[in-house]
C-alpha cells in the first residue's frame, strides 16, 4: 500500500519476518520481535505504551520510525437481533464499517451455527464495483485499506465485545467474512497480507476453515486466492444470465458468467472447502422460477451452496424484496435439482447493517493522531 501523506509506516501491517528485521536493525534480540507481533495481533494493542514488557528504549525507537494506525470507534449501533455495527475512523479521517453478527446463518436451516460469533470485515473505503442494489457502491472508491487496518477491525471488535460482556479475551470472534465495504479481491495484496496476520498462530490464530472471502467476480484473483490461501470463497452471483447480471453488476461486462463459473470450477475445494454463492433476490428482476432453474444449472456438480438473501431496502435504488413465499418457492426449485440452498435471515436491517446496506454519508471526518488529546 502507498504511504499515507504525513504518516509513518503502519507497524501493524508488517508480517513477522519484517518485524524481525526491524527489531534486529535496532540491535534487539530476536525474541523481542515475537513479543511485538503478539502484542499487535494476539492482544490487539492500540498503542506502543501498552506493550509494558518491551523495553522503553525499544518502544521509543519503534515510534521514531513507525506508528500504529489504530482505528478509532466513531459510532456504534446495536440491533434488536444482537447485531452490532461499528463505524471506524482511520488515521487519515476516512470512515469504514464492520458488523458483528452473533449466530450467523439461518438458525432454522443451520442450527450448528448458533455458537458462531462473526465479524463482517471491510477491505476498502467505499467500492468501485457499483452493483446497482448496493449502497456501498454509491460512495465510489476513496482508497484501499492497508493490511494493518483490515486486521485492526478484528482487534477493535474483539476488545469492544469483551467490554460489552459478549465474549472472553483475547478473541471472542470465531469467524470472519470479508463481505463488508469494498471488493476484497480488488485489494488483493493487502487482503492476502491481512489474512497472513490474522491466521498466524502467534496472532489472532483464526483457522482458515472459519474465514470466507467474498467477491463480485474478479476472475484472475479467484485463481490466486485458491492457489495462495486456504480460506473459503463466496461469490456474489445475483443473476442467472449475462443480460441480467450486466444490469445489476457492471463487472460482469468484463468477466461474464461463463468465465466466472469456470474460475469457480477451477477453485481448489480440498480440505473441506466449498463455494458459497450469494444470491440477492430482487422482486420482479431475478426471482422467477426460471431464474432458479438457470442458477441450478450454473452450479451443478460444484461442491457449493446457495445463500438466498431477500433484498434489504436501500432508499433510492429502485428495488424491492420479494415476498417470503416467493423466496421459499425459489429455494424449492433449487432443492428439487439437488442444490443446497439456505434462506439467509436479514440481520441488523434496523441499523442499516444488513447485506448491501453498508455506507457512510461522510467520506472524511476529522481525525486525531494516536496519543493526541
Amino acid at each position: 500500500m502507498k504511504p499515507l501523506p504525513g504518516r509513518k509506516p503502519d507497524l501493524r501491517a508488517l508480517p513477522p519476518e519484517a518485524l524481525a528485521a526491524v527489531v534486529a536493525g535496532l540491535g534487539e534480540k530476536p525474541f523481542r520481535a515475537r513479543q511485538l507481533f503478539r502484542w499487535l495481533h494476539h492482544r490487539g494493542a492500540a498503542t506502543l505504551e501498552e506493550m509494558t514488557d518491551l523495553p522503553a528504549p525499544l518502544r521509543a525507537a519503534l515510534a521514531a520510525s513507525h506508528e500504529l494506525w489504530t482505528l478509532e470507534r466513531a459510532s456504534e449501533q446495536r440491533s434488536r437481533d444482537g447485531t452490532v455495527k461499528w463505524t471506524w475512523r482511520t488515521v487519515d479521517g476516512r470512515l469504514v464499517e464492520s458488523v458483528y453478527m452473533p449466530h450467523v446463518g439461518d438458525d432454522e436451516d443451520e442450527p450448528h451455527n448458533r455458537d458462531r460469533r462473526t465479524l463482517c470485515v471491510s477491505t476498502q473505503v467505499g467500492c468501485a464495483v457499483g452493483c446497482a442494489f448496493c449502497m456501498t457502491g454509491t460512495m465510489g472508491l476513496a482508497r484501499n485499506l492497508g493490511a494493518g487496518e483490515i486486521a485492526d477491525q478484528i482487534h477493535r471488535a474483539n476488545r469492544r465485545l469483551v467490554e460489552l460482556g459478549l465474549g472472553r479475551p483475547p478473541r471472542p470472534l470465531t469467524n470472519l467474512v470479508f463481505m463488508g465495504m469494498g471488493e476484497p479481491l480488488h485489494n488483493y495484496e493487502e487482503l492476502k497480507a491481512a489474512l497472513g496476520l490474522l491466521l498466524h498462530g502467534d496472532g489472532a490464530g483464526f483457522s482458515h476453515r472459519h474465514v470466507t472471502v467474498s467477491t463480485s467476480g474478479f476472475v484472475p484473483e479467484i485463481a490466486r486466492l485458491g492457489a495462495e490461501t486456504r480460506v473459503k470463497l463466496a461469490v456474489s452471483l445475483n443473476a442467472s444470465h449475462d443480460a441480467q447480471r450486466d444490469r445489476l453488476m457492471p463487472l460482469n461486462r468484463k468477466w461474464p458468467i461463463a468465465e466466472l463459473m469456470a474460475a469457480c470450477r477451477a477453485f481448489p475445494v480440498k480440505q473441506g472447502r466449498r463455494i458459497t454463492f450469494e444470491y440477492v433476490l430482487l422482486a420482479g428482476v431475478n426471482d422467477a422460477d426460471e431464474d432458479a432453474r438457470r442458477v441450478a444449472a450454473l452450479v451443478a456438480g460444484l461442491p457449493a451452496k446457495v445463500n438466498l438473501i431477500a433484498y434489504n431496502d436501500n432508499p433510492g435504488l429502485g428495488f424491492r424484496a420479494p415476498s417470503p413465499e416467493r423466496v421459499k418457492a425459489f429455494r424449492a426449485v433449487l432443492e428439487a435439482r439437488r442444490v443446497t440452498a439456505v434462506i439467509r435471515r436479514n440481520r441488523g436491517d434496523d441499523i442499516a447493517a444488513a447485506c448491501g446496506q453498508l455506507a457512510v454519508v461522510e467520506g472524511v471526518a476529522p481525525a486525531r493522531r494516536t496519543g493526541e488529546p
